[in-house]
């Protein structure tokens, strides 16, 4: 029998951090800092002030002037960054996003020697025992698909024993298929991962897409089938399923799209940070859904706050 869960007090997201540029309509573009479980550990910090509960951002960073704006926007959002590694003549992943009149996105990547996916690749100064003294570690597919195979292998090891000893795993599927060798590869990494996963919160159209299934009966029924028996199914305006009861919660009035960059990364911090302040699932999914539904209105992945 595994261990009673600890109470949440520390909590690392891991993973990758790029520099994000956003095209204007007159041709020039602003420059931000974001990537999946970062715009969540931003999102978490907001979402936790005052209650003491600490969030960490674990990556690995170059020694370029780059990383070096990433390592100030980490601090300036308030997110610990002790745990971030610096690679001596690295780099940080790039990305643009271009926005259609509907709010959709498309993402041009440039991301294949960045500094991110040496994260736990030996020599390194900060590796996977770094996470043990963690309450709440929370990974993407994103995470384990710029990882190379060997260090994803430690990294599912290690995320046994994690789960095994106490600590709660947090886990989107996230998927990018252009990120993984083969979408084979992705589905046996994705089927590991909600196996261990404490809390699940996947997306219908990326399940639908990894499992062939169509509809969020056939995924719900699927990913519990897998293990994946806590969490939220999110569904964009349909609103969130809890994986649990298969409780919907309301969609709520319809929103004006105006990018919907990181609407599943700030649903997950939301509704991480209210189970880590002891609420119930259903009041964790409409706090994550009234968060994305907020992020969604304004331009790029973080919001002023």
């Amino acid at each position: 029998m595994p261990d009673p869960k600890r109470p949440i007090r520390r909590i690392a997201c891991v993973g990758e951090v790029m520099i994000e540029l956003i095209a204007r309509a007159d041709g020039t573009a602003r420059i931000g800092v974001a990537g999946d479980t970062y715009n969540t550990a931003v999102y978490m910090v907001r979402a936790l002030r005052g209650s003491g509960i600490h969030v960490s951002y674990v990556t690995a960073l170059g020694d370029d002037p780059y990383s070096d704006r990433i390592m100030d926007a980490l601090r300036g959002q308030g997110v610990e960054s002790d745990l971030v590694e610096r690679r001596v003549g690295m780099m940080p992943g790039l990305y643009a996003i271009d926005t259609d009149a509907r709010g959709e996105r498309s993402f041009s990547y440039w991301r294949s020697t960045s500094a991110a996916r040496s994260l736990f690749d030996e020599p390194c100064e900060i590796g996977l025992p770094a996470l043990d003294g963690f309450d709440l570690v929370y990974l993407s597919g994103i995470t384990l698909a710029i990882l190379p195979e060997h260090s994803r292998a430690r990294l599912f090891d290690w995320a046994e024993q994690f789960t095994r000893l106490g600590g709660t795993l947090a886990y989107d599927s996230n998927y990018r298929p252009r990120l993984w060798d083969s979408p084979e590869a992705a589905v046996a990494a994705n089927t590991r991962m909600w196996r261990l996963a404490d809390i699940a919160l996947p997306s219908l159209d990326d399940e639908e897409r990894l499992s062939g299934l169509d509809g969020s009966a056939a995924v719900l029924a699927h990913l519990r089938a897998l293990g994946a028996t806590r969490g939220a199914l999110k569904r964009g305006d349909q609103g969130p399923i809890d994986l649990a009861t298969g409780q919907t919660l309301p969609a709520g009035s319809p929103v004006e799209v105006v990018d919907s960059t990181a609407a599943g990364d700030s649903f997950n911090a939301a509704y991480l940070a209210a189970l880590a302040r002891g609420q119930d699932e259903l009041s964790a999914m409409a706090a994550g859904h009234g968060l994305a539904a907020e992020v969604i209105r304004h331009p790029g992945a973080i919001m002023a706050g």
